[in-house]
């Protein structure tokens, strides 16, 4: 008998290039997981219309009805991810900053995707700061959510060659094409797990 499928969120803040590629890989009978929901923080996120097209359910927790109370915002969240029976969220550019809490409540069931090497370029312009630095591999890391910045256990990771004359939007389409490529592996592999 087949496993049921997990049932997942990917939560975006905008055109969610990252969700799309996990919507494509669930098509597959055999996957281990189904995307069950897609959530924005943000109401005019254009991968919401991306994932209505796909049939998928969508919902919007608007931070900024909350003001400051980021706990407030997250319970909100929390709410909306317990009513559809989520197991696991996938975080796909998701531009909030998640609080010990928030964290807790899905510790080793929350993954990310983040545009480097990690431990390496944690945090924001990583693309600028690669080729700052000199590196000749840079590439995207899915890991699961700690409490700290870009720092939980790594569950996969991709390397693309830092190329002579590279900008930092050549850069970041390589590295997107690698995104695209592990985040499906990386949600295959812990649907599997869980």
């Amino acid at each position: 008998m087949a496993m049921p499928k997990k049932r997942v969120a990917v939560l975006i803040s905008g055109r969610g290039s990252n969700m799309a590629s996990l919507i494509e890989a669930a098509k597959d009978d055999g996957y281990p997981a189904e995307i069950a929901l897609v959530v924005s923080n943000r109401p005019e996120a254009a991968g919401l219309g991306h994932a209505r097209s796909q049939g998928i359910t969508t919902a919007v927790v608007d931070h900024a009805q909350f003001g400051k109370d980021r706990e407030a915002f997250e319970r909100a969240l929390q709410d909306v991810l317990t009513a559809h029976r989520i197991d696991l969220v996938c975080l796909a550019g998701f531009m909030r900053l998640l609080t010990p809490w928030f964290v807790g409540q899905w510790q080793g069931r929350m993954l990310n995707i983040h545009p480097a090497l990690l431990p390496a370029f944690k945090g924001l312009h990583t693309h600028e700061r690669a080729l700052a630095a000199g590196v000749k591999t840079h590439g995207a890391t899915v890991h699961f959510v700690s409490a700290e910045m870009d720092s939980g256990p790594i569950i996969a990771q991709a390397e693309v060659p830092v190329l002579p004359g590279d900008t930092p939007e050549t850069l970041a389409a390589r590295v997107l094409e690698a995104e695209h490529r592990i985040y499906p592996q990386a949600l295959r592999q812990v649907a599997e797990k869980t």
